[in-house]
């Protein structure tokens, strides 16, 4: 029986107690699991220094771009701190008494205070729009690193996500998976500002401040040299906390993103069962959730905003003190207790940053600690050095078969066992059982969707582990009982199989279909747009649209599995139609439960509990007393009975 479902602050006192024990024990591992699995799931600890370098790896070609930025970041804020040092000359040479320095006596006409103050002025704005000009050609460089950079990984987190294991696939969360390319590649893209830029403007401004501080007073430059080891003890003190509290909190926004594409996916049966209401409490317990912890973070950050807050104007209060103490017995002038404020502020606003930028800095490190996850998990079937690519033109079609067993990963039974068969190029084989015989699974391993766990599966004599799976794959033409069709035209989905096809060849793939009839009185015709999954089609013309899209590829095999299955009779007849045609000089696989449309075939495979039972042609196995004749009598009993209740009626 379902238990009663836990409030969100229930969730959220449990998750409080597993985090601190994650962090006790120092095994970072997700409340969550990543990408939307359902199984336990044990990411790699990153250290901060592993992840900068696996950052700056990725940076790939953006180097040069990332350098230019910094360096015209570098003289902008260098200018930028010109300005401030004219308080000095104003207050001492332009206000005050006191006589210009030698550097600037020998120029007479800066003797009249006018003068010098109108020089002061055009230096000050030419700097400053200089600054500006070059602050804004670094900040654009910058920008434009950083939108590559999240292209490029979300271009790699996708390629490898869709290059994964089948079954890990299946694992995944398609709303999950579309967080994780919105949300963290976004984020660690993000790094170029919270780790590369604002630090190192920070940092070039500070030790700017630091050395003119020390040309003014080196005593007033200890005094906020003592405040620069709270950045490194804040750094510190704040890595192991907050860095995974952002990770979870990514990994329930990725569940949340899942949970919604789930309900939406299966809103007939959302509807259906009235569940509208249950959904929604669903989502929002989840959000609940969510926002807790991103409250619950959200005041481990500002502690460290709040401290600084408090120590700056203390810092500052405590330098005024002394320097207005210096000016009144004389050793420094007005000018240079001013001049020596205004770069406070300015030393003091990098200060800041370093420090609260642990919080920035973490939330993007915990999105490439994601994104790097995703990309250390191993792909489907990799080539090997020995792998082999093949044309279509040069491949025959026979596949056998070696005494070949399966085993689904996580399982301990054996789905298929000690499978044998040969199937000659253009052959038809019907593959026939009761559920879970292992029909779907036998076909899977044909398409290579999965290896065997013994035997061999080969292709012309080749076994498919020597063959590079993705040029297999351009051999192969499937078309299932639940079609699946894309959001666009029908032209688009029917070349899916053929980019490059012109519109000729779709119409002759359509009409091999005997799709071309119900395309033409459609309102736009090739051109009308289907909906998500091809919802404004009915079954049948779905069906005929998946039949006219393995028609373009031009496949060397062919899989149907329960390809007329749930059609009603015209339809099926139709759909049968199209595919013989299909079907024609083309090794096929033919999953089937009505019996009459498989009598055709050159072999038929009876499977039971993962093992085959009986081989051979309609006709052979119709003559042995076994399985397959058994199944036809029974069809045909049960089919003669409603022939019989319809007369009656």
């Amino acid at each position: 029986m379902p238990k009663r479902p836990a409030s969100s602050r229930q969730i959220f006192a449990d998750y409080e107690i597993d985090l601190k024990q994650r962090l006790k024990s120092g095994k970072i591992q997700h409340a969550v699991s990543p990408h939307g699995t359902n199984r336990p799931y044990k990411p790699r600890l990153r250290s901060t220094s592993e992840l900068v370098k696996s950052f700056y790896r990725l940076l790939g070609g953006q180097r040069r771009d990332v350098g230019i930025a910094l360096a015209t970041l570098t003289v902008a804020t260098m200018l930028a701190l010109v300005p401030p040092a004219a308080t000095k000359f104003i207050v001492d040479y332009v206000l005050g008494e006191n006589p210009l320095p030698q550097f600037l006596a020998q120029y007479e006409f800066l003797h009249n205070r006018w003068n010098f103050l109108l020089v002061l002025t055009v230096v000050v704005t030419l700097v400053s729009f200089v600054k500006i000009g070059l602050h804004i050609w670094g900040r654009w460089n910058a920008t434009r690193v950083n939108k590559r950079l999240q292209m490029s990984f979300r271009k790699q987190a996708f390629e490898h996500a869709i290059r994964l294991p089948l079954n890990r696939v299946h694992e995944l969360k398609s709303g999950g998976v579309s967080s994780l390319l919105r949300e963290d590649a976004g984020s660690a893209g993000d790094l170029i500002f919270g780790m590369l830029y604002n630090p190192w403007r920070a940092i070039v401004q500070l030790t700017g401040s630091l050395c003119i501080l020390a040309w003014v007073d080196w005593r007033l430059l200890l005094g906020t040299v003592v405040v620069l080891p709270s950045i490194y003890w804040s750094h510190r003190t704040w890595i192991n906390r907050i860095r995974p509290r952002y990770r979870d909190i990514r990994s329930r926004r990725e569940e949340i993103d899942g949970q919604s594409t789930e309900a939406f996916g299966g809103i007939r049966i959302v509807r259906a069962f009235s569940r509208q209401r249950s959904e929604t409490a669903r989502f929002m317990k989840s959000n609940h959730v969510m926002a807790r912890q991103e409250l619950r973070t959200w005041w481990w950050a500002r502690i460290i905003e709040m401290i600084w807050e408090a120590l700056i104007p203390v810092a500052t209060g405590a330098l005024l003190l002394y320097g207005g103490w210096q000016v009144l017995e004389g050793a420094l002038t007005l000018g240079d207790l001013m001049m020596f404020l205004a770069y406070l502020m300015m030393l003091m606003g990098p200060l800041a940053v370093l420090a609260t930028s642990a919080t920035q800095f973490q939330n993007g490190l915990s999105a490439l600690d994601r994104i790097l996850d995703l990309l250390e998990e191993p792909r489907e079937m990799p080539a090997s050095p020995n792998s082999v690519s093949i044309q279509k033109k040069n491949v025959h079609g026979e596949i056998k078969l070696e005494n070949i067993g399966f085993q689904y990963p996580g399982t301990s039974n054996f789905a298929l066992e000690e499978i044998s068969m040969t199937v000659q190029p253009g052959e038809t084989v019907a593959l026939v059982g009761p559920s879970g015989a292992g029909k779907t699974t036998l076909c899977n391993l044909v398409a290579r969707f999965y290896d065997p766990a013994t035997g061999r599966v080969l292709l012309d004599g080749t076994d498919l582990k020597d063959i590079d799976v993705e040029s297999f794959r351009s051999l192969l033409g499937v078309v299932e009982q639940d079609v699946f069709l894309f959001d666009g035209t029908v032209g688009e989905n029917i070349s899916y199989a053929d980019r490059s096809a012109s519109v000729e060849d779709i119409r002759k793939a359509a009409e091999v279909a005997n799709a071309d009839e119900f395309i033409d009185d459609l309102p736009d015709g090739y051109d009308t747009l289907i909906g998500e999954r091809g919802v404004k089609l009915s079954g049948g013309q779905r069906q005929r649209l998946a039949i006219a899209r393995a028609v373009l590829a031009d496949p060397k095999i062919l899989i149907l599995d329960e390809a007329t299955s749930n059609l009603d009779t015209k339809s099926e007849r139709l759909i049968q139609t199209s595919l013989n045609r299909l079907m024609q000089d083309r090794t096929c696989f033919v999953i089937a439960h009505r019996l009459s449309t498989i009598s055709h075939a050159d072999q038929i495979m009876v499977l039971e509990n993962g093992q085959l039972r009986e081989i051979g042609s309609h006709a052979e196995l119709m003559e042995v007393d076994g399985h397959y004749r058994e199944m036809v009598q029974l069809q045909v009993s049960m089919q003669e009975t409603l022939t019989e209740l319809t007369d009656a009626n």
